[in-house]
């Protein structure tokens, strides 16, 4: 039983992955037939991300009414309603109104699921559920790119997802029974009763305002990464258009295959030790790319690396949620860390793309440098806070 619920969840975690990268796959030709700006698709992300980061701080209160199994069954119908809506909008307003519903059911996902293998599952199987996450965004561009290569349209790319989606909400219900008997087995095993935190409530914790402003830091700087390593290598490095494509691709595999990775050593080595090494990699890939250096390899390796650093601060930071701040704050918690997260993710990368456009893409380095510097001080100074067993 306890080997199929995980299996589900992972499957889950896939699908939690599919929708984040169809739209930057899509919207070159969606822009044009739509007739927008090309900068309206931060417009529709911007809505996602709003709505992942309210579904993220109302996780905890609807978890404990409904249940995370049930949770995640609605939340995977929503996303999967949000993205045939989006298979079937003909203006533009249409997908900024079913981004709303996407997002919620995004947000809420990832808070029930990231907290209920936090407290049931060992370090290893948090990092191979994000790697999961990542098996999901590399899979659905192929899809969409199928689609459009075929002329089936972006219409069609959204459709196919969501109809993925729409299976998968039906396994979800089908197995609600799992849940149920999972929770029974986990309630005879210890007596721990959550409790509901508000953001103030929570700051409050020793620890929790650390936690939150590392979250910020990492999700800012792997999206910022990812964002605009092609942008930087062209614009600034010199490195042709395909070489950089080919390079940003190989960040996120190298966070994904990371993972994979991670989980065959971080029960071994502890969330601390694992969070601990990964930012000093991520520190060192930074340094890679800002190097001066006459050839461009050591940049184009410095990403991969990042990207390997990446790999285990997410997963292991939720991971010791319960352990940092007690399991029965860790729904609460979670959900303002996956808040945080959403923030850091949303707002930094544009905040770059100014500073790239009014002072010098060049600073690209420098950018994912302070992150990590703050990244490492205040997991540092939690460590310090908490005694972690």
């Amino acid at each position: 039983m306890v080997s199929l619920l995980l299996a589900i969840i992972y499957i889950a975690f896939i699908s939690l992955g599919l929708p984040d990268s169809l739209l930057g796959s899509a919207w070159p030709i969606m822009q044009g037939q739509l007739d927008v700006p090309l900068s309206y698709a931060g417009i529709i992300t911007m809505i996602i991300a709003g709505g992942t980061i309210v579904s993220s701080l109302c996780a905890d209160r609807v978890i404990r009414k409904l249940g995370t199994g049930l949770v995640t069954a609605i939340s995977v119908a929503l996303t999967a309603a949000g993205l045939m809506g989006f298979s079937l909008s003909t203006e533009f307003w249409m997908l900024c109104l079913l981004a709303i519903p996407y997002g919620l059911g995004a947000g809420a996902i990832d808070a029930a699921l990231n907290n209920y293998v936090a407290l049931h599952y060992s370090s290893r199987h948090m990092s191979w559920l994000h790697a999961f996450w990542g098996v999901g965004v590399t899979i659905s561009p192929y899809i969409m790119s199928f689609c459009l290569t075929r002329n089936f349209g972006w219409e069609m790319g959204y459709r196919s997802v969501s109809l993925i989606q729409i299976v998968l909400t039906a396994v979800l219900f089908t197995t609600l029974p799992l849940w149920k008997k999972a929770a029974k087995v986990h309630t005879q095993e210890e007596e721990v009763i959550p409790k509901v935190l508000s953001v103030p409530q929570a700051l409050k914790l020793k620890g929790a305002s650390n936690v939150l402003i590392a979250f910020f830091c990492y999700c800012a700087l792997e999206s910022t990464a990812g964002l605009w390593a092609s942008s930087y290598l062209v614009g600034h490095r010199g490195v042709d258009a395909e070489t950089a494509a080919r390079f940003a691709a190989l960040f996120y595999i190298g966070i994904t295959v990371g993972r994979v990775l991670n989980g065959f050593i971080a029960d071994k080595l502890g969330d601390r030790a694992m969070i601990r090494t990964g930012i000093l990699v991520m520190a060192a890939g930074v340094l890679l790319v800002a190097l001066p250096l006459p050839t461009t390899l050591p940049c184009l390796i410095g990403l991969v690396v990042i990207g390997l650093g990446c790999a285990p601060v997410y997963p292991c930071i939720i991971h010791s949620t319960p352990v940092n701040f007690g399991k029965e704050h860790s729904q609460s918690l979670v959900g303002i860390q996956m808040a945080s997260a959403y923030t850091g993710s949303t707002l930094m990368p544009p905040l770059f793309g100014l500073i790239a456009q009014y002072v010098h893409i060049g600073l690209y380095p420098l950018y994912l440098g302070i992150f990590t510097l703050v990244m490492l001080w205040m997991t540092e100074a939690l460590n310090r806070k908490i005694s972690i067993k």
